[in-house]
């Protein structure tokens, strides 16, 4: 669905919706290693963004949208080849803002929590 917005190098996520609700998923690579062997910081929070992004979408019915602020609390550390996934949730919305939180998982572990606020550009109407 939204794949092709996915920082070039990262990988392709997947997605599927369980029970109604979606998650996206990474498998992360050995090159993905930060020099203390764990997944790197800026792959996880690329994700983050990305798949946060994809929830803010599904909310404003696809209309153009920038991330504002994103917070990352790191958890545990991910090593490489550990297959992420993030389960996510739209906690507020409103004209021009959407505010989302989630949790990344590494091979079912909680390793990242993630929140942060989107601004979207809806048309204006016109009087």
């Amino acid at each position: 669905m939204h794949h092709d917005l996915m920082p070039a190098g990262i990988g392709t996520p997947w997605e599927r919706q369980v029970d109604g609700q979606w998650r996206y998923g990474l498998q992360t690579r050995p090159d993905h290693a930060n020099p203390a062997g764990a997944v790197h910081g800026g792959i996880l929070v690329a994700f983050a963004d990305h798949t946060l992004g994809c929830y803010v979408a599904a909310e404003a019915d696809n209309v153009p949208n920038v991330t504002i602020q994103l917070n990352t609390h790191f958890l545990a550390a991910v090593p490489p080849g550990a297959f992420l996934e993030l389960r996510g949730e739209v906690t507020r919305a409103t004209g021009s803002m959407v505010f989302v939180r989630g949790v990344i998982s590494a091979d079912g572990q909680d390793s990242v929590a993630v929140d942060g606020i989107w601004r979207v550009f809806r048309k204006r109407r016109s009087a």
